[in-house]
């Protein structure tokens, strides 16, 4: 992200989304977790270079880092708009495995609660089952680079 673009707040994001259709909802949840995904393999190979003192790949990471967190908190924002419309986090790919009143099946459904794409799951560290197991994922990483002997802190 360049330094003069700025995403909308949290809030105004739980705004934009009031309005959106079920499906929608959960097509952009699921594009976050792509995004999140490929931003945690970018640090992952950015992280040798920021670790052999490289300044320009390690605030490349602390900014992903950042970016990945105010993703995550998007993904809440979105299950819990789905939520408060009475539907459980995952009501819609559940009536695409049934098969819908269009006939259609699963096989173009979003993954349920969270799960990413088998496509995301090629790379062992992108194998999240839920976006509680991401969000863990992304905690426990912020927290190895805070106890990090190497002495490269962020």
């Amino acid at each position: 992200m360049s330094a003069s673009a700025v995403p909308i707040s949290q809030d105004r994001f739980a705004e934009a989304i009031a309005d959106l259709p079920i499906g929608n909802l959960h097509a952009k949840a699921s594009e976050l977790r792509n995004s999140i995904a490929h931003l945690l393999h970018s640090n992952e190979q950015l992280q040798p270079f920021a670790d052999d003192g490289d300044r320009d790949c390690a605030d490349a990471i602390k900014e992903n880092r950042q970016v990945m967190a105010n993703m995550i908190v998007r993904i809440d924002l979105l299950r819990r708009e789905v939520e408060n419309r009475g539907l459980p986090w995952g009501a819609d790919e559940l009536a695409s495995v049934n098969g819908n009143s269009e006939g259609q099946t699963d096989q173009d459904s979003t993954p349920m609660d969270g799960e990413i794409s088998s496509s995301q799951r090629s790379h062992p560290d992108h194998q999240f089952r839920t976006d509680a197991d991401l969000a863990q994922r992304l905690r426990e990483q912020m927290y190895e680079d805070t106890h990090a002997d190497d002495g490269v802190h962020l």
